[in-house]
């Protein structure tokens, strides 16, 4: 039987027909698919193109999952509306970061500031901060990095590195980087080695 999907711009067509696909099972069962089930929907006799394809999923915000584990899957799109998701951040180690907006985040009329973002977490970094993998946190942009203050939460990235969020401190000239876990060392860094996109507003959790 024949997968009818829309196209989506930001995908290609074999990322669109997976993706139209899973959307279709999860309403259908209320639970997400195991890859075995992907591969033959697909068509396809290996796992490694299902497994790409899920990871490209992710990394442009339609689908929330720990990779190798297809039973944790969550569709984005089922909680988000209004504010643009850009992608996912390290709470780990440093990621590469992501520009392409895919979705939105739709929580309430309070936050009706301006330039604001959402990040799904990767990692456990932030962890006594509250903010755990998979949670997805709203970011306003920065505009002047000086501005700045010790102990602000926000996503920073490390150009040819990738993009962390961790909490902010300057002090003798350095940036440090720094994580809400014990298990991580602070980054120590140059001014003129980071950029810094966006502070923490508030945390999403869906449970």
């Amino acid at each position: 039987m024949p997968v009818n999907f829309s196209s989506d711009k930001n995908l290609t067509d074999a990322q669109n027909e997976l993706y139209s696909w899973i959307k279709d099972y999860m309403k259908n069962f209320q639970h997400s698919p195991s890859i075995r089930q992907m591969m033959q929907a697909m068509r396809l006799k290996s796992p490694a193109p299902i497994q790409s394809r899920l990871k490209h999923l992710q990394e442009k915000g339609y689908i929330s999952w720990q990779e190798g584990k297809a039973r944790t899957m969550q569709i984005v799109d089922e909680i988000i509306e209004g504010v643009p998701i850009m992608g996912s951040v390290a709470a780990g180690g440093l990621i590469e970061t992501y520009s392409d907006i895919n979705e939105n985040l739709d929580i309430s009329d309070v936050l009706k500031k301006k330039n604001i973002f959402a990040l799904t977490v990767n990692g456990d970094s932030m962890i006594d901060a509250c903010i755990a993998d998979g949670d997805m946190v709203l970011m306003e942009q920065i505009k002047d990095h000086s501005s700045i203050r010790n102990g602000s939460i926000v996503s920073a990235m490390v150009p040819g590195l990738g993009t962390t969020l961790k909490y902010f401190s300057k002090r003798e000239g350095k940036i440090f980087l720094e994580a809400a876990n014990p298990a991580y060392e602070p980054i120590e860094l140059n001014p003129d080695e980071v950029v810094f996109q966006g502070k923490l507003l508030a945390v999403w959790r869906k449970v």
